[in-house]
């Protein structure tokens, strides 16, 4: 098992990069058949194209799938025990977030900035390759923690999204570039991405403080990842609290988007800059 988690890693990897591949060049058709007068003679390879990358996307999704799977097979349990398995599942997460935004809302822009992220969280995963070892005492909660990170991997996978959504906004506001969504629909993915992703980001601040109180006998210690974890809550409490209440909309509410992912980053990343109890 443990080669087939590698070859479907590694695969995952060449499927994501032909995806983003394939979408510049059909972008490229796109463009060079709105300048023509009849797009008829160019129409044909555009979607030709366009289905070859949403392919590699599909086949994107199921290598990491397989990846996981495989993962779970050998270890026993979910894949929660370190920052390798959990960098596969935030890349999962923002993957099919992606895919399922891109079949919504018809737009491959906000799906090829997700599969760039996704990308580098897969090269991170593969330089960060750990092998499997029995689960430490404190992570014998096996259910209960694979539903904490699969919420998590669906939380991040979506704000992903909307952080994608939003710096494309504040592009599409400077730039009015013709081949970037309008500046309307580009606001309404960033808000629909929120509104996916907030229960979840707040379902695994609950999990998690249930699973501390059961493996460390308290629900909340101020531990780093905690906090970091509520910080990026409260940045998105209050970007549904500004947009809904108070109606705020487009480059406020963008910046608060992208706030609200450096705050993601920080509280995936936090276990090289701080010491906790987490052991990702």
């Amino acid at each position: 098992m443990a080669d087939l988690e590698n070859l479907s890693l590694t695969l995952s990897l060449v499927t994501i990069l032909m995806s983003m591949i394939l979408s510049v060049i059909a972008f490229i058709n796109q463009q060079r058949s709105a300048r023509t007068q009849s797009g008829h003679a160019v129409s044909g390879p555009l979607m030709l194209w366009n289905r070859a990358a949403i392919a590699m996307v599909v086949a994107t999704v199921l290598l990491i799938t397989l990846t996981i799977v495989s993962r779970a097979v050998q270890t026993k349990h979910g894949p929660f025990s370190n920052m390798y398995e959990f960098a596969i599942s935030f890349a999962w997460g923002i993957v099919v977030a992606g895919f399922i935004f891109r079949w919504r809302y018809k737009t491959d822009s906000i799906l090829n900035i997700g599969l760039f992220i996704a990308l580098l969280l897969l090269i991170f995963a593969r330089v960060k390759y750990a092998v499997p070892n029995p689960l430490v005492p404190a992570l014998q909660q096996s259910t209960l923690l694979s539903i904490h990170v699969a919420s998590a991997g669906v939380a991040y996978g979506t704000l992903t999204i909307g952080f994608g959504s939003a710096i494309m906004y504040l592009v599409q506001k400077r730039r009015n570039a013709p081949w970037l969504p309008e500046l309307e629909l580009l606001d309404n993915i960033s808000y629909r991405a929120v509104v996916i992703g907030f229960p979840f980001l707040t379902l695994v601040i609950l999990l998690g403080a249930l699973w501390a109180d059961i493996a460390w006998g308290r629900y909340w210690g101020w531990d780093p990842k905690e906090t970091a974890s509520l910080v990026t809550w409260l940045i998105y409490a209050a970007y549904l609290h500004a947009r809904v209440m108070r109606g705020w909309r487009g480059i406020r509410s963008a910046w608060l988007l992208i706030i609200g992912f450096a705050a993601i980053l920080l509280t995936f990343f936090g276990n090289y800059i701080f010491t906790g109890l987490h052991a990702y």
